[in-house]
């Protein structure tokens, strides 16, 4: 199985702050990869660079087999074959909830208003938002912002799907029904990259865990081995952390 999404070596500082520091990690189709680490660790640096938010200082990363790190290459074609999806939000406040998803399928991708609208009703009655298509944003409560622009990262069917502390900014009540539905998603074959802390949702959901720490992937393999019985002492004092504060 070749991957979708490939990042090879890859190297990204800010000035002197060296963020990453050659990560490699190979996305299959269908499969989803829950990246796992403390702050700072490079998680969202990673999803920025795979996003081209970032420009890479070394290393490549390919989608579908393309260098899309390739200075040639048209970085808008390639966000296009992305969904990204962001801890705040991002919805256009000025906009309903039904124009913030068809916004990108209609201006970018060229599809008719009938053909994005009709799937983006399709897209919030399967996130229980269809009675919420004609309200404003501020009128949703912060869960139900973040489930619209997941609708909105799908709405341009996207190749790999990026989530990046998606469930951060939430309540504590509110984060169960965001986590619903990247598992509906995850079920239905998206291919899956996300950073989060939600370390029982990655155990349950992922195919693969990858423990980020102080820029490389220090261990990776199936939930079950990472998250129960890591080999790097460093992977299990993180995880001990996490068990203290209740999160595991």
């Amino acid at each position: 199985m070749s991957a979708v999404l490939d990042v090879r070596g890859v190297v990204k500082a800010f000035g002197e702050n060296v963020v990453l520091r050659g990560v490699d990690l190979a996305v299959d189709e269908h499969r989803v990869v829950a990246l796992i680490g403390g702050s700072g660790s490079g998680k969202s640096t990673l999803l920025r660079c795979a996003s081209l938010l970032e420009v890479v200082d070394d290393g490549q990363v390919l989608l579908d087999g393309e260098d899309i790190t390739d200075p040639r290459v048209d970085a808008d074609a390639v966000r296009r074959r992305l969904g990204v999806v962001f801890q705040a939000y991002n919805l256009f406040p000025h906009l309903s909830v039904l124009d913030n998803v068809t916004l990108a399928p209609v201006r970018v991708h060229g599809r008719s208003r009938s053909e994005a609208r009709e799937e983006a009703l399709g897209l919030l009655e399967r996130i229980g938002l269809a009675d919420k298509s004609g309200e404003y944003p501020d009128r949703l409560s912060g869960g139900q912002q973040q489930r619209v622009a997941i609708a909105r990262a799908l709405a341009v069917r996207p190749r790999v799907l990026l989530l990046d502390e998606i469930t951060s900014a939430l309540d504590p009540e509110l984060v169960g029904e965001v986590l619903r539905l990247v598992r509906e998603v995850a079920e239905q074959g998206m291919t899956i990259v996300m950073a989060t802390h939600e370390m029982g949702f990655a155990k349950q959901v992922a195919d693969t865990v990858c423990f980020l720490d102080r820029g490389v992937v220090l261990e990776s393999g199936p939930p079950d081995q990472v998250l129960g019985d890591p080999v790097e002492a460093r992977t299990r004092q993180f995880l001990s952390r996490i068990i203290d504060a209740g999160r595991l």
